[in-house]
């Protein structure tokens, strides 16, 4: 199983499972945590939402290889699973924390955005690497991320698309605390366990009065980036990023200035 889903004491904890491929994550491993994030929301026996990887990784993003696969459904009228996953946690109505170890990589940062709660370990790396690779912002994190850290530094990471480590993520406001890694998902279980002791109805009515009018925003930028996200992933660039990937060399962009 490349998704693990357990509940215990009123905690789903969705935990990526792929180590020997660094996380990455396919359509099928997107579905999975669809399924599980939608069905939480009408399991009384959920409270709240743990979502973590390995010590030596969170995720490494896509799988470029099953994602290529299936490109050309990202332009079709049906949702593919990774569209799928967007809007489950967007919709999500219990709350969702993120354990985050190792790297974070793509909508291994992007879904973060999404989450209630962030904590991180002192190995944590996040990278946006879009632009790099010849596309464009995800998940709405074009406008869900200078929403949190600013203006100018999420133009920073978003144009240049290098990667920030733990202590800055926390001293941007994008992250709630950096722990040590042996410390991290026992505190993160922890926070969990505090929020699944707590009145479910206080809890959801809280999240749902501090996102406000926020989840139609985000389908509706979700919709804006995926339309250009779709239609890029047919142009040269990122034909010369994905390529110069597989190939393990510099992608060479000049020629297309």
């Amino acid at each position: 199983m490349e998704i693990l889903t357990t509940i215990n004491d009123g905690i789903l904890t969705i935990n990526f499972n792929r180590p020997e491929k660094k996380n990455a994550i396919t359509f099928g491993m997107y579905e999975a945590m669809a399924n599980a994030i939608n069905a939480s929301n009408e399991d009384k026996n959920v409270s709240v939402i743990l979502i973590t990887g390995k010590p030596e990784i969170f995720t490494a993003g896509n799988d470029l290889e099953d994602f290529m696969k299936h490109a050309g459904s990202l332009a079709s009228s049906e949702m593919p699973p990774v569209y799928q996953f967007m809007h489950a946690l967007n919709d999500a109505q219990k709350p969702v924390i993120a354990a985050v170890a190792g790297g974070a990589v793509g909508i291994g940062t992007t879904l973060l955005m999404h989450c209630d709660m962030v904590y991180a370990a002192d190995n944590a790396k996040f990278s946006l690497p879009f632009a790099q690779l010849g596309l464009c912002p995800e998940f709405a994190s074009s406008m869900l991320f200078q929403q949190i850290v600013g203006y100018q530094r999420a133009a920073e990471k978003l144009l240049l698309g290098e990667a920030f480590l733990a202590q800055e993520a926390f001293e941007m406001g994008f992250i709630n605390k950096v722990l040590p890694l042996e410390e991290l998902l026992p505190y993160a279980e922890k926070q969990a366990a505090k929020i699944a002791a707590l009145p479910a109805k206080s809890i959801r009515l809280t999240k749902s009065l501090m996102k406000a009018n926020q989840p139609q925003a985000i389908r509706e930028k979700m919709n804006e980036e995926n339309a250009h996200f779709g239609a890029m992933l047919s142009q040269p660039e990122a034909r010369e990023a994905m390529m110069a990937f597989f190939q393990k060399r510099k992608p060479d962009f000049k020629q297309f200035n």
